[in-house]
């Protein structure tokens, strides 16, 4: 649906904001140019395409229940998710943050609304309990990792869906198209609420299997060894390494570092906003990492990005969990 076309830059402005939520814009005395805002989804998710025809800057509040996705289709920009730069095209922001941006003109973007409902099922369905609080995900997008830049390709390619007669004729396939996007987004993007499963979302695992990821979930930030993870699991630790393979297709050393790896991402992001303090060498050696290059070189494999820039410093002096 065509919301708005034309060159007055408020009308279009009055336009995103019914369809958003209300937001300061700043743009050029006298400056017009052609503009285009278009709904092509509202169902359980929503979709819609937006281009500013003059250089604007945006600056949003605090978002209410929902997650704000952008995706570039062209020209230039920058985004802020709660005052910092996102240093990769695509990015989230999320209920409780805010959102500025900084537009060239002819900057064309599609924008993907999940609803905070929407993502919280997808969590209560992966692990069998509501968050207790709305997700916070890296705003920025690791498009080098291929799974997320397929998930990326996915978004971008439901905007063709939407305009599809499958799409005005199956409600059906849409609502798949939605689970899709919401899943892959909660499986790949990393949040605060992100650690290895737990032992109670594998139900099918052998039992010592699930001892074992209990014991590691509560003792993570001990000097805790797979010797010490079998005997809570009550098996030898032959026994648990032949039953972690074969139940999880890990090793329980690499199920222990992912876990790590999760508390240390978990506690860069609040470096990150300002509710903790520290370096990234200090939450590494915390969380058991000694040998900091290498555990730098795990951390970008696994966020596809350098731990320092998590924490909001990318040009930080402290480079010695990333240079060794």
């Amino acid at each position: 649906m065509l919301l708005y076309e034309g060159n007055d830059v408020e009308a279009l402005d009055e336009a995103v904001t019914q369809e958003f939520s209300p937001h300061g814009l700043r743009v050029g005395r006298g400056e017009r140019g052609p503009g285009r805002f278009r709904r092509l989804h509202r169902r359980g998710l929503a979709l819609y395409e937006l281009r500013w025809g003059v250089p604007v800057e945006v600056a949003a509040g605090e978002l209410p229940d929902f997650y704000n996705v952008h995706l570039p289709l062209a020209g230039a920009g920058s985004v802020r998710v709660a005052g910092r730069e996102v240093t990769s095209p695509c990015s989230i922001a999320g209920p409780g943050t805010t959102l500025g941006m900084s537009l060239a003109a002819g900057s064309d973007t599609l924008i993907l609304f999940l609803p905070q409902a929407a993502v919280d099922a997808a969590v209560t369905t992966q692990t069998g309990e509501p968050p207790a609080a709305a997700l916070r995900f890296d705003p920025g997008f690791a498009d080098a990792d291929p799974a997320v830049a397929a998930w990326l390709a996915t978004a971008r390619a439901f905007a063709a869906f939407t305009a599809s007669p499958l799409a005005a004729r199956s409600p059906l396939a849409a609502a798949h198209f939605e689970q899709v996007l919401v899943h892959g987004l909660v499986d790949l993007q990393p949040h605060d609420h992100r650690t290895a499963l737990p032992a109670h979302a594998h139900p099918a695992l052998p039992r010592a299997v699930r001892r074992a990821m209990a014991y590691c979930e509560e003792h993570a930030g001990e000097p805790i060894s797979v010797a010490d993870m079998a005997a809570a699991a009550r098996v030898s630790p032959r026994t648990l390494q032949d039953r972690f393979r074969a139940g999880f297709g890990t090793t329980p050393g690499a199920y222990l570092r992912r876990v790590r790896l999760d508390r240390v991402h978990q506690d860069l992001l609040r470096i990150a906003g300002g509710s903790a303090s520290g370096t990234v060498a200090e939450v590494a050696t915390r969380w058991g990492f000694t040998h900091l290059s290498r555990f730098a070189a795990y951390y970008r494999e696994v966020y596809g990005q350098p731990p320092s820039r998590t924490a909001g410093h990318p040009f930080s002096a402290d480079l010695s969990a990333e240079n060794g």
